[in-house]
């Protein structure tokens, strides 16, 4: 089992690459690979202390799954299977991908309906991202109260801003120690 579990959802890869990138900046003492959502059960959720959980967002707000052109199954097709799973006691931080010029109306608004799944399981969300003048667009579901359910990175136009963001919403995380460490 390891502390920190690091799951993402992905057709194109972006989510993928950025999960690989936190894995490699928590290091493998705390998280092992990051784990495409397909591949994963409910109960695999169950073995870690903090989720990271990491999805893009389709078309005009959509989740990504098979309805939205997927190859394989996504969130939209494993948010379902969680109905009534039992997650108190574990953290959750977000992280979603959006196009905030493209899709401006529905910028990363996937990445609450995350957020709202895992709140109905009793999960506590972590790492709230504030929105600064940097983002620019005109509506967000992710957005609540002037901050985001968690972190958005805009890679298609705002991907020099990644990084720096990336490690900042780490830094403020609450990493579980290790027994080992």
């Amino acid at each position: 089992m390891t502390t920190v579990g690091i799951y993402f959802g992905t057709d194109t890869g972006a989510t993928r690459r950025v999960a690989k990138t936190i894995a490699k900046k928590l290091g493998s003492e705390l998280t092992g690979k990051p784990i495409n959502i397909r591949n994963a059960e409910v109960d695999d959720l169950k073995q870690h202390q903090l989720l990271v959980i990491g999805s893009p967002t389709y078309g005009e707000g959509e989740l990504p799954g098979k309805s939205t052109g997927n190859m394989t199954e996504s969130w939209e097709e494993f948010l379902p299977k969680m109905a009534g799973a039992d997650l108190g006691g574990i953290k959750v931080a977000l992280y979603g991908l959006g196009d905030q010029e493209k899709y401006s109306r529905s910028f990363a608004n996937a990445v609450r309906y995350i957020h709202d799944q895992f709140i109905d399981c009793g999960a506590e969300i972590v790492g709230h991202w504030e929105i600064d003048d940097n983002y620019q667009f005109k509506a967000s579901k992710a957005a609540i109260d002037g901050r985001f359910v968690g972190l958005i990175l805009d890679e298609d136009n705002q991907k020099e801003l990644s990084g720096d963001r990336l490690d900042s919403w780490l830094a403020n995380l609450p990493i579980p120690q290790t027994e080992n460490v």
